[in-house]
Parts: structure tokens; sequence; C-alpha cells
């Protein structure tokens, strides 16, 4: 006789006498008599129709549930919300972006907690769902697996319509609005970018967000190996799902559990992924915001000490030239980690999701192909060493953030040009009142002061489809799209809501950035900048009720992950 498959959680919800009410709602919603002695998997989905990263994620849920009803389990399938970055990229509603790495969090918790899960799967297929599944799997520390909804397939501008012919992408159609507001790009070409950029489901092709969370996540263990580099609409994807489905049960028979997976050598590992793969700023947002859940200490100094040794691989877009769906076809990830576990740059003995350790999983992976392009040799790098940037100095004592690809140089020295949001900036690109040698300050868009740290992809792009890339550095506290690329440095803190230097920075100030050195200044004395600061005023409140006057009220520095759970 099989040995029973543990129901730590929902056997106090729905077993004897006392549950019978219990059991009645859920006869309903298919449950059978044989039900009741299984465990119950959850399957945590982000399907919406909000926008093609998660519009097949659906689909993908029934696969991972006919996979743990297959192992022994009884799957449920909840859902929970998505938003869209690309969408309300540059409007007020884009503040609520990082706010919804929190709701969905609290919201897969919510139903974990009161339905008494015994272990679940979660899938997301855009920026802040995926780091907002692992927080929650975190916190809850039950068996579990996220699953990525996979990537874009590239799309295809018509050369008919007197356009380049070439795979593009949503940074594609960002970067065409500031070819188009500078003559560059007729009215005709412009459209044409914008009705074929985006050819179906998946996350956004490039090395942005989504997959370089995405790979992080498969680095840290979370995910089935592969999961990270397959696309969205592909039967691997869906085989992946079936997989999890599957596994989640096998972990809740071995009572391996995700604190004992994510760990600091995980961390260290999922940084060490990011940095060979040029990935997002956000991951400096969104893993010490995961390690914070696991009850790890993750801090900017880990990601400088990585950075030192751990070069750039990775020839994706957006400083790059390659999709993710090119890495896919010559093996996704996993080569880059076996090469890199040879190297001594990963640690081996960590365990992941399939119950074995990285090296366990690795033993078998063969090379990349000896002839693409893609993943550099570690010996003729695209960059010896990071290329996140983690930046001090009198203007972020606590920090910034910047990308550094090296192709827009490795310094800029210019004058400021402050604007107290997003849109003043981006209309002052746009019209081309900002000039080749600024350094362009945007304020007021931190955690707090936003609410919400919007991503200032609008802006980076328009610099450069003017052709600025080089002749423009931009500074703020908010954040970047992982598609943005140029001269660019974020995360500065403390923010300006709270009365952080970047505040105080007036038009004509003399700004210097130096990712050689790591730090980011204004040439101001000490004695001024304590003189500003006393005649500065905290500005109210933009928002007194709702979500995001919850999330200021709450929210830490983007320094620690911008968390809002830390009392």
């Amino acid at each position: 006789m099989a040995t029973p498959i543990p129901r730590p959680h929902s056997s106090i919800v729905v077993d004897g006498p006392a549950r019978a009410a219990s059991r009645a709602m859920l006869y309903p919603v298919g449950f059978t008599e044989g039900d009741f002695k299984k465990p119950q998997i959850g399957i945590a989905s982000t399907w919406a129709m909000v926008t093609p990263c998660n519009m097949h994620i659906d689909g993908l849920a029934r696969a991972a549930a006919v996979g743990a009803d297959s192992a022994g389990g009884k799957a449920v399938i909840f859902n929970t919300i998505t938003i869209s970055d690309g969408i309300s990229m540059g409007t007020e509603g884009m503040k609520y972006s990082l706010v919804s790495r929190e709701v969905i969090a609290d919201s897969i918790e919510t139903v974990i907690g009161c339905q008494g899960y015994d272990a679940f799967v979660t899938l997301g297929g855009c920026d802040k769902n995926m780091p907002a599944c692992v927080m929650a799997m975190a916190r809850l520390n039950r068996p579990s697996i996220f699953v990525y909804g996979g990537s874009i397939l590239p799309g295809k501008t018509p050369q008919e319509d007197g356009c380049e012919d070439k795979n593009t992408d949503v940074v594609s159609v960002f970067e065409a609005v500031g070819a188009h507001a500078q003559g560059k790009m007729t009215a005709k070409q412009f459209h044409a970018v914008e009705s074929t950029a985006i050819p179906g489901p998946g996350s956004c092709g490039g090395m942005y967000t989504a997959n370089t969370m995405a790979s992080a996540i498969e680095a840290l263990g979370m995910s089935l190996p592969g999961s990270s580099s397959q696309i969205a609409v592909s039967m691997e994807k869906v085989e992946d799902c079936t997989r999890a489905g599957q596994q989640v049960v096998e972990l809740l028979k071995r009572d391996i559990k995700p604190r004992d997976i994510m760990t600091k050598k995980a961390f260290e590992n999922a940084i060490t992924i990011i940095i060979t793969l040029g990935g997002s700023t956000n991951a400096v947002l969104h893993l010490p915001a995961m390690a914070h859940e696991a009850g790890v200490k993750l801090t900017l100094k880990d990601f400088t000490r990585i950075g030192k040794k751990v070069p750039v691989l990775a020839d994706l877009r957006p400083s790059g030239k390659y999709h993710m769906a090119d890495l896919a076809k010559i093996g996704g990830i996993e080569p880059l980690m076996k090469t890199l576990l040879e190297a001594g740059l990963l640690h081996g003995d960590c365990m992941t999701v399939t119950g074995k350790t990285v090296a366990e999983n690795l033993k078998n992976v063969k090379p990349y192909p000896v002839d693409q392009q893609i993943i550099k040799p570690l010996a003729t790098p695209i960059k010896k060493d990071s290329h996140l940037v983690i930046m001090y100095g009198n203007l972020a004592p606590e920090g910034a953030v910047a990308k550094i690809s090296g192709k827009e140089g490795l310094g800029f020295t210019g004058k400021a040009r402050v604007f107290a949001s997003e849109e003043e900036c981006l209309k002052r690109i746009l019209d081309k009142t900002v000039k080749a040698g600024e350094v362009l300050v945007i304020r007021y868009e931190g955690p707090k002061g936003g609410p919400g740290m919007r991503e200032m992809l609008a802006p980076t792009s328009a610099i450069m489809g003017r052709g600025l890339g080089k002749e423009v550095a931009l500074i703020t506290d908010g954040r970047f799209s992982g598609g943005t690329h140029g001269l660019v440095v974020g995360h500065v803190t403390p923010e300006a809501a709270v009365g952080g230097p970047i505040a105080l920075v007036k038009n004509g100030d003399l700004i210097t950035i130096d990712a050689v050195k790591h730090t980011i200044s204004v040439d101001v004395s000490a004695k001024e900048m304590a003189k500003r600061k006393k005649a500065w005023k905290a500005p109210k409140a933009r928002y007194t009720r709702g979500v995001l006057a919850k999330y200021a009220a709450l929210v830490t520095s983007a320094s620690e992950g911008a968390v809002t759970d830390c009392f």
C-alpha cells in the first residue's frame, strides 16, 4: 500500500465531522469523495487579458493542474491580478506597477493561507508578478515551484513600409517615438513598427526585466531547469508546467520548502547569472525583496562584491543584438550556468526544486554550439565586470544603481536640468529643449514620492531615439525598465520625498557620474547643501486614500528592496 502524501494544511480544513461545511463548499467546484484525502495543490495563475505577457497563462495553469492531479494531488486553480508596464509606461497609472508586486504577493499569501493548500505552483509572465510569486513562496514556506510564462517571439517590421527588415520588440516602439519626433522616421514607418513589434503571447523578448527575473529565479533554484528561456507558445512551455505540477507533489513528499532552497549562496547564483546576461537594474530591487521574505540578508554591497569577478557575456537586447528567442534556440541558460560552475563562479551545492543540487542538474548539460554568437567565452567577455554598478557619493549616500554597458561611455559630467516628474522631462526631450551635455534629473519619483517608483523607459527611449545616447545622462530616484539603455542612474537614495540630496539639486549644478570609481556627485559644497536642506520643505502627499497612499506610508527605501512588511 502506497504511503499517503502529507496533507499538513488541508487536513485541518477538510477532515472530520466538524469540517462538513468546508467539504460541502468544495463539492460544487469539482471535488469528489476521494479528493478530500489528497493533498490540495494551489495553482496561482496571473492570467489576464490586460497584457500579452499573461494572456496565455490560463492554459499553462491548467497544464500545471493536470500535472499535480496526475501525481496524486488535487489541484485548485486561482487567480491574482497583473498590470502592464508597457501599456501604462509614462502615465500616472505606472505608479501602480511596483505597488502591484506587493498586492500580488499579498493576494497569493492570502489565498494559500486561508484555504490551507499544502503546496502550490505559481505562474508569472511580467515584471512584477514574477518576484511577487517568489516573495509569496518565501513567506509561506510551503513546497512550491515558480513557472515562467515564457518569452514572446520577436516582431518583424515589413520592408515594404520603408523600414529596415529586422526583429523588433516593445523597446523598438518606445525608441521609434524619439526617432519620429526627431524626423528620422516617417508616420508610415512609425505605424509599421507600432503594429508589428509585438506578435503574440509572451513577455518582452530582450533581456528586459521579465527575462532577467525568469533567469534569476531559475538560477536561484525555484524553477525547473530550462523554464526561463522557453518560448511562451511552445510545447516545451506546456510540458514545463505539467512537470512543475508533478514535481511540487514530490517536494511535498520530501518536505523540501522554499527556504531550504533560497539561501544566501542561491541568491549569489542568481546575481551571477543576471550579470552575465546583462540583466535589468530592476533585479537590484527585486532580489533583495525576495531575500527579505526568505529571511536572507542581501544588500547592494553583495552586487558590488560579486560584480567585481563576474563578466557580462550575453549579447542580448537592449544594449546587444539578440532576443531571448535566439538564446532559447541554442539551449537557454543551462550551458551558461555549467560554464560558470566549471569556472568556480556558481555554488554547485545549492538545493533546487528538482530535489537535486545545481551541480547535479547541470551534470549532463551540453555546451553551446561552437558557432553561436550570443554568449561570449569567459576569455573574451563583452565587459570584464558587472554592468550593474552601485554608486555612492554626495548625491546618493545610501547608493544608486546604474546600468553601464560601456557603449555610451563610463562617465559623464554636465550641468543639471531638473524635472519634478517624468512627464515634464519627456516633454522637454521631445520638443528639443534638452541639449547635448546635460544631466537630466528626474526626482520625486521614488517609492514614497511617486508614490510607486515609476520606470523611466519613455524618456530614456526618447533620448536614444533622438540620437543623444552618448550626449545626455539621466539620474532619478525612480527606476528603469529592463529595456532602458544609455548612461542612466536610478534608485538614487535617499529619495527626494524624504529630503535626500537629489531634492536639493538646482538647474546648472555640475553633476559627475563615474562608473569606474562607482561615484555620483554634485559639485556643491557641504555647507551649501546644508543650507538648501534647511530651506527644503517636504511635498504634500500626492495620494491620501487607497492603495498608493498605503504603499507610500509603508514602503522602505529602494536600497532595501522597497518592501512593505519591514516593521
